[in-house]
């Protein structure tokens, strides 16, 4: 069996302020966000909300110990989170809202039981996460020098607020690393097994915004990104309700020793590795799922079907050069233990591969970009 699920309610809004009017608020909600963000927040009906930044408890992507640390000091009467912030801030508060007893590493080796205990509105202030519409939440374990994610109905949240007018600041390196975080969402839901006729609808719909909005940007300089943020807002929905929906794959579950370990910021992870899978799916499997990714290409960038990929990965080049594993001051050696971690944590992912991959794909996967 198969099902199509969108249980949060999708709102859009011109400004904070539009935003904010809309809102009930209460003596029990708590504004969750960044440093980076505050200023954009700073309107009447805010002024007297409760806020915690998540850069008092450390910086970077979230670790389990930066949420603990967060969840002793969040008040006891807090019963609706509002999360502005990009992929870090939603994954926190995500996390925030549930109630268990002991570590979040605790919960997630499945020691401690949970229970929901706060609502959730979340605006995203980047294009590249998508998880203002899903189940999921990812932290780094810091005794165990990986990335962990948990999928459970109760993470997804009340509602996802769109605006616009939040990403058209975003320094171009987030903008390039987001987006391409939301296509390789789109893509590898487009090509899982688990995806449906209504998951690939908006799987695709992400797929030719965002690749529209490349062509663009590559035509008209990196600077005119941001003439296409709404653009480029939306297909980062899209991309997320598509794989909450159908799962991400080996693209992602490759990617997370290289984030848990050398903390390389997620969506710049993903594209270290997304050529390198497309091209092991293809010599496993030539007429497989990925032939169907082709014709999608072909049409949107127009080229012919047998060269779309080189034109898709020659495009996402422009937007953000990808480098090899061995400049960011990862060993050779080290490899075939990231894939041994992926084999033990990350079957959750591996599962949504339009073809199963073995240790030794994988091993030749890491090394087939360490050096290029």
């Amino acid at each position: 069996m198969k099902e199509f699920v969108l249980r949060t309610k999708i709102t859009q809004f011109s400004t904070v302020e539009e935003f904010a009017q809309s809102l009930e608020l209460t003596g029990q909600d708590l504004i969750l966000t960044s440093q980076f963000l505050t200023a954009s927040l700073q309107v009447p009906q805010f002024s007297d909300v409760p806020r915690m930044i998540a850069e008092d408890y450390g910086r970077g992507e979230p670790t389990d110990r930066q949420i603990d640390a967060m969840r002793r000091d969040l008040p006891q009467n807090v019963r609706r989170l509002i999360a502005v912030g990009g992929g870090t801030i939603i994954d926190i508060a995500k996390f925030l809202t549930l109630d268990y007893p002991g570590t979040l590493d605790d919960c997630l080796s499945g020691n401690d039981e949970f229970t929901q205990g706060r609502e959730l509105i979340v605006v995203p202030t980047t294009c590249g996460t998508g998880s203002e519409v899903t189940n999921v939440a990812i932290t780094e374990l810091t005794k165990r020098k990986t990335k962990k994610g948990l999928a459970d109905d109760r993470l997804y949240p009340a509602q996802a607020v769109l605006i616009p007018q939040l990403i058209r600041s975003l320094p171009y390196q987030v903008f390039a690393t987001s987006s391409i975080d939301a296509l390789i969402h789109a893509v590898e839901s487009f090509l899982s097994p688990q995806a449906t006729v209504y998951s690939q609808l908006f799987s695709t719909a992400a797929i030719r915004l965002i690749l529209s909005g490349y062509q663009k940007t590559a035509a008209n300089g990196k600077e005119s990104w941001c003439e296409q943020a709404e653009d480029f807002l939306l297909a980062s929905n899209y991309a997320g309700i598509a794989f909450g929906n159908a799962g991400c794959a080996a693209v992602h579950a490759l990617s997370y020793p290289l984030g848990g370990v050398y903390h390389i910021p997620h969506g710049e992870a993903n594209q270290l590795l997304f050529e390198a899978v497309c091209r092991k799916y293809e010599q496993l499997e030539p007429e497989g799922r990925l032939t169907d990714l082709k014709h999608l290409l072909s049409e949107i960038l127009q080229v012919p079907a047998d060269q779309s990929l080189d034109a898709l990965f020659t495009l996402m080049n422009t937007i953000l050069k990808r480098r090899p594993l061995c400049e960011y001051g990862i060993r050779r050696d080290e490899l075939e233990g990231f894939a041994d971690s992926v084999i033990e944590g990350q079957q959750r992912l591996l599962k949504n591969n339009c073809v199963p991959l073995s240790k030794a794909d994988m091993l030749a996967i890491y090394e087939s970009i360490y050096n290029q």
